[in-house]
């Protein structure tokens, strides 16, 4: 039997899966909304109570994080592609804390109330205020193009990683246990 190869710990590696198709969703929501007013109220009834489930999940995510240290990079990755990496990784927790936070605020400011589900509501963090609303629009989508480009590079570098490298780095996040090649 071959040995097993240093992956994250089952529950980090779903939790890794479903949140990147909910950001993923997340980040689709987002560009649908700005372009198409005529379901704008529809995607946001999905957009606002996601978001919040993005931001539970990021907290819940981060926790895990500490309580279970990632495995070793592979040793094709040179010293500052394991600080770019480990950046990147931080700045995108960040974000996935960051951005919610952002919208929930931004809503507060608008006086638009966050619904979860039916008559269950958030309360508002922020005074209502029509230049903080603007601002904070403004950052979030700032910051969402900016996760979507993170997010974009983080694809891109896994596919390198896999497709060209072919050092394994997949296999730490993959949701199947993986085995070592033979070759390694």
């Amino acid at each position: 039997m071959l040995p097993r190869y240093a992956q994250f710990p089952a529950f980090s590696r779903l939790l890794h899966w479903t949140m990147a198709a909910m950001i993923l969703t997340m980040l689709c929501i987002g560009v649908a909304m700005v372009a198409s007013l005529g379901d704008y109220h529809v995607l946001l009834s999905i957009h606002r109570p996601l978001g919040i489930a993005v931001l539970i999940l990021a907290v819940v995510r981060l926790v895990n994080r500490l309580i279970n240290p990632p495995p070793p990079f592979p040793s094709t990755m040179s010293p500052l592609e394991r600080r770019v990496a480990s950046a990147s990784e931080r700045a995108m927790y960040g974000l996935m804390l960051a951005l919610p936070l952002i919208g929930w605020g931004m809503l507060s400011a608008a006086h638009y109330p966050v619904v979860l589900y039916g008559s269950i509501h958030l309360p508002f963090i922020l005074p209502h205020s029509a230049a903080l609303y603007a601002t904070l629009r403004k950052a979030h989508t700032i910051l969402a193009y900016g996760f979507f480009a993170m997010f974009l590079a983080h694809f891109g570098a896994v596919l390198f990683h896999t497709l060209v490298m072919r050092d394994g780095l997949l296999k730490r996040m993959a949701p199947w246990h993986a085995t070592q090649d033979a070759s390694s």
